[in-house]
């Protein structure tokens, strides 16, 4: 992030705006909003800035500004039309240590002023970082529909249970889950309309009924998908979001993570090619210890937990210790960086199978069934066999699959260092010699690759805030 996001009490506090014009009227309209003492220095003011005066809502400086007017300041905006004297003011604040604003010029800026979504108490900022206000406002647009006047009457309703929510339960961690589920109930509802009286009531039951828990946790086993946060289904987000411990591995990447609550926990379990942070076995014990202490455990494995994540094992040890436990499905790499290098996996004309094997070296063999692997007019799908593929080069060609068969090699498939290498069981080495993919690679195999060229339709930004995923096979 390029500003630490923050709210700053600035009530009766002296704020400065050296400007009088239509964008200083916004940001005077916003100060006061926040009950700040407003200053304004500008020989000349809009017709509203005056009216503002004239009622002592704001001061008026009548004249150019001078750089005494920024003592004893909080903030200060510079929004006059010259340049030159926005960057002076940048400077002379800059120089007292005095947060400073200076319009459409990002550069100067030591804090931005975003967009506002306002339900007092619930206030909701949106800011593109001063690249582009615009998009800020298009965005709070959006997000207005989706934000009901009502939470700032909901907000209000329970600070007035604080305190009692607060001598009931001790641990914060209950007082979490115990406002959460009133949140999500009734009481919300009847808030929302107007019924407040009747949420009272059911909040004041809830208390009565509400015991600290001491009760069994549980334990979110979620597909984090092959990397773009986009692809995370609504049910994991939502799970994701009320977890108390995050145990995730090297496939999950940085923004997905980043999805989690905050104040998680977050314990990191990723294993790489003869170098474990911790054995499976470990992990899996690890699950069902923490849900046996109340805790909320979302388990984030890349891709889909189901396949070739060992999501299962994990699951069976949580059966047998009468953990709870529950699967959300994710966007398997084969399906995703297929998806996104425009490669259909099954296609009428090229392919009516597709498998998914793994291509995990093990004691310097790869034991598949290359019989079945090498028919025609299906796809194959490679995990975790980049640094197999002389073998599985090797064993295709020797189990009948011709030279000239297309094959596609997709590294860190979904996200913005996505690469797709194309070529042939004859020549795929010398591209890789030459190109030196990373891992992840996922490795297709079939004649739905000519049609890569064709279809692909990703293309991968420049920059971008989605993260890759982390170095290991696919």
């Amino acid at each position: 992030m390029d500003f630490f996001p923050i709210f700053i009490d600035i009530r009766e506090q002296p704020c400065l705006i050296a400007g009088g014009g239509q964008v200083a009227e916004r940001k005077v309209s916003a100060l006061l909003k926040s009950s700040a003492k407003v200053a304004v220095v500008s020989p000349q003011l809009t017709a509203n800035l005056e009216s503002l005066a004239a009622d002592g809502a704001i001061t008026h400086r009548a004249r150019e500004f001078e750089p005494a007017d920024i003592d004893e300041c909080r903030l200060v905006i510079a929004a006059t039309d010259d340049p030159d004297v926005n960057r002076q003011i940048a400077e002379l604040a800059e120089a007292q240590r005095i947060p400073v604003n200076v319009v459409d010029q990002p550069e100067l800026c030591r804090f931005i002023m975003p967009s506002v979504i306002d339900r007092s108490p619930v206030v909701a900022a949106i800011s593109t970082g001063g690249a582009s206000p615009v998009l800020a406002r298009l965005i709070r647009s959006r997000l207005e529909s989706l934000i009901p006047a009502g939470y700032g009457r909901l907000a209000a309703f329970c600070s007035q249970f604080r305190d009692q929510v607060k001598t009931t339960f001790h641990k914060p961690s209950d007082r979490r889950i115990f406002w959460e589920r009133a949140l999500q109930g009734g009481v919300a509802e009847r808030v929302f309309s107007g019924h407040a009286d009747e949420a009272e009531h059911l909040l004041e039951q809830a208390l009565e009924k509400a015991r600290p828990s001491d009760e069994m946790g549980e334990v979110y086993l979620v597909g984090a998908g092959p990397g773009d946060p986009d692809l995370l289904t609504f049910r994991a987000l939502r799970l994701m979001q009320q977890a108390d411990v995050v145990v995730f591995d090297r496939l999950v990447a940085q923004p997905i993570l980043e999805m989690t609550r905050q104040d998680a926990e977050r314990v990191y379990v990723g294993k790489e090619r003869d170098r474990h942070a911790m054995r499976q076995e470990e992990i899996n014990k690890l699950l069902a210890k923490l849900a046996k202490q109340g805790k909320r455990v979302v388990r984030l494995k890349g891709g889909d937990p189901f396949i070739f994540g060992r999501g299962g094992e994990e699951i069976d040890t949580l059966a047998a210790e009468g953990v709870p436990f529950q699967v959300v499905p994710g966007v398997t790499a084969a399906a995703g960086c297929a998806s996104y290098a425009g490669i259909p996996l099954t296609h009428r004309d090229y392919a009516q199978s597709v498998t998914f094997v793994t291509g995990h070296l093990k004691d310097g063999s790869i034991n598949l069934n290359w019989e079945m692997l090498a028919q025609p007019h299906q796809t194959v799908v490679f995990y975790m066999g980049l640094m197999g593929l002389p073998v599985i080069r090797e064993q295709l060609q020797a189990h009948g699959v011709p030279a000239d068969m297309p094959i596609a090699l997709v590294q860190q498939g979904t996200t913005h260092k996505q690469r797709v290498f194309t070529g042939t069981l004859a020549n795929i080495l010398e591209i890789v010699e030459r190109e030196q993919p990373k891992p992840p690679t996922l490795i297709i195999v079939g004649r739905v690759v000519e049609l890569q060229e064709k279809l692909s339709w990703y293309q991968a930004p420049p920059r971008s805030e989605q993260g890759a995923t982390s170095p290991i096979d696919f």
